[in-house]
């Protein structure tokens, strides 16, 4: 479960999206359900993440993230193992 579900930031919904698709395909509902996010939102960020091309579409609303969107999130995870560190 996410630190704070009523106010996350941009950056950490990207990130829970990128790593619940990470590896292997999830389907929408997966996805929306592990993220705690609303369809509206959901389909927003999607459309924002495929066309950074940092998820892929893997047959019928099914989503994989890609090595660009793999490199995002190692990227976001060591930032925020820094953060983290300093406080």
């Amino acid at each position: 479960m996410p630190r704070q579900l009523k106010h996350r930031s941009r950056s950490e919904i990207i990130a829970s999206i990128l790593e619940v698709t990470n590896g292997n395909k999830a389907r929408r509902t997966e996805i929306q359900y592990k993220t705690y996010l609303s369809n509206k939102l959901l389909t927003e960020y999607l459309v924002q993440l495929l066309q950074c091309d940092l998820i892929e579409n893997i047959g019928e609303r099914a989503f994989k993230t890609t090595p660009k969107g793999m490199q995002v999130l190692m990227t976001y995870n060591r930032m925020d193992e820094l953060f983290v560190k300093t406080r």
